[in-house]
């Protein structure tokens, strides 16, 4: 049987040999830490606790601010300093908690349940969504909403997105490898809510210690199976992995639920297990720090809330000035200009680069090669999108399929004449949704 994989995408140097081979490492913030309120897509969280306010790890500091939206909860025991604006990985500022770490890591008592077969589909979705459970691969989506479609009887597959296609990024790698039981049981509890899906377990073919550890587990599981992807990005993009995995495609007006699928990212799974089986809310998560500035670079379980300059020093510093700092992978993340920034569910990567090589080589104009074309994943046209964002014609951007771009990249790193056309393509992408927005 062949690999299962997509039309187009790219295979930028990987990277992952400075950290796959490192364990997870657990690291305990010293100092103060913030907790921003809005760590997911929709309406932000509205604290619930007040400065001087003694706090405990597992203790509600926000509640949701709505249907789409998540409770945030504090990773440490201390001390509520103030409610103030913090920088995000994305340059913005936002309104943060901050707690000052007494260093004991005292928690609330925990509602473990024995027997997680026993809870109605109410009960697990309740708990998902108290445990403050988000898409923890970056896009942030409230899990409990996902897991809660019009239509349950028709869903057919569950996809553990394990794909990590990003280069450099290990992190769902060391959790898998770490911790199969988590991804394996919170496979099973999603399952329990949709009795006619079947469950995938889709990861690429450039992990295959991971592959056989994770077939090998699930042998006995007659509704779980385990999906071996080509490696290519961008694998692990939701439209994509749906095609290689089922053959369904998907567009943009349209939700995975729609194919009669559900896709979770494989520290989400873990996440429900822990919320449902451990009764944890999202307090921690997996981290790769890695780049060749990076002194040491390894995974951590770090506490939502620790700054990117302290996860940093743990890694031993850094060898020189690095040209580039990335939060998440190289191909979607965000470049930073500071370190002073917080951890949130979403954010599992730091990555120090000596070189900024997006920026060596001048732009040039196009010279109508069709590589953009041939690497789109949508199977676009990206030259021309970029061209119409440029000179403004949202019209025929959008009759040119414009804002089915799922913003991967792909297009920029392929483009000899280095323009840059996702960065363009993105742009006039936020500008026209906006605008619709505005107008509802």
């Amino acid at each position: 049987m062949g690999l299962h994989t997509f039309k187009g995408g790219v295979h930028p140097v990987e990277g992952k040999d400075l950290s796959k081979d490192k364990p997870i490492k657990e690291l305990l913030p010293k100092g103060e830490l913030a907790y921003l309120v809005s760590q997911h897509i929709g309406a932000p969280a509205k604290p619930v606790v007040s400065a001087g306010d003694t706090v405990l790890r597992g203790q509600l500091l926000a509640e949701a601010g709505g249907f789409v939206s998540a409770p945030i909860f504090s990773s440490v025991s201390g001390t509520v300093k103030k409610i103030e604006k913090r920088r995000t990985a994305t340059g913005d500022m936002m309104d943060a908690i901050i707690v000052e770490n007494d260093g004991e890591y005292k928690e609330v008592e925990f509602d473990e349940v024995e027997d997680y077969t026993v809870l109605s589909n109410e009960e697990i979705l309740q708990k998902v969504k108290d445990a403050g459970v988000v898409g923890m691969g970056g896009a942030g989506f409230p899990t409990h909403v996902k897991l809660a479609p019009k239509e349950p009887d028709k869903i057919d597959y569950i996809i553990a997105n394990c794909a990590e296609c990003e280069p450099y990024l290990t992190c769902d790698y060391r959790l898998m490898m770490e911790y199969p039981e988590k991804l394996i049981e919170g496979m099973k509890i999603i399952l329990q809510l949709f009795p006619h899906a079947k469950g995938i377990i889709a990861i690429e073919n450039n992990k295959p210690d991971c592959i056989l550890r994770i077939r090998s587990l699930v042998e006995k599981e007659p509704r779980i199976s385990v999906c071996e992807l080509q490696t290519k990005y961008p694998q692990g993009g939701e439209r994509q992995i749906i095609h290689a995995v089922t053959g369904r495609d998907i567009y943009s007006k349209m939700l995975p639920a729609d194919a009669g699928c559900i896709v979770d990212n494989v520290a989400t799974i873990s996440a429900i297990y822990d919320a449902v089986k451990e009764g944890k809310p999202v307090m921690d998560r997996i981290f790769t720090v890695s780049g060749d500035a990076v002194c040491e670079p390894r995974n951590f379980r770090v506490k939502t809330g620790t700054s990117f300059k302290e996860i940093l020093e743990a890694a031993d510093g850094l060898k020189s000035t690095p040209e580039k700092m990335i939060a998440g992978g190289p191909m979607m993340g965000f470049a930073l200009f500071d370190l002073d920034v917080p951890v949130t569910k979403t954010t599992g990567a730091l990555l120090c680069f000596t070189k900024d090589e997006a920026s060596m080589y001048e732009t040039t104009p196009c010279i109508n090669c069709g590589r953009c074309v041939e690497a789109c994943p949508e199977r676009l046209i990206p030259s021309r999108l970029s061209k119409f964002s440029e000179t403004g014609q949202k019209d025929l951007f959008e009759e040119w399929y414009g804002l089915e771009c799922i913003e991967c990249g792909s297009c920029s790193y392929v483009c000899p004449a280095r323009r840059p056309l996702a960065q363009n393509i993105k742009a006039t992408k936020k500008t026209i949704l906006t605008e619709k927005r505005n107008k509802k």
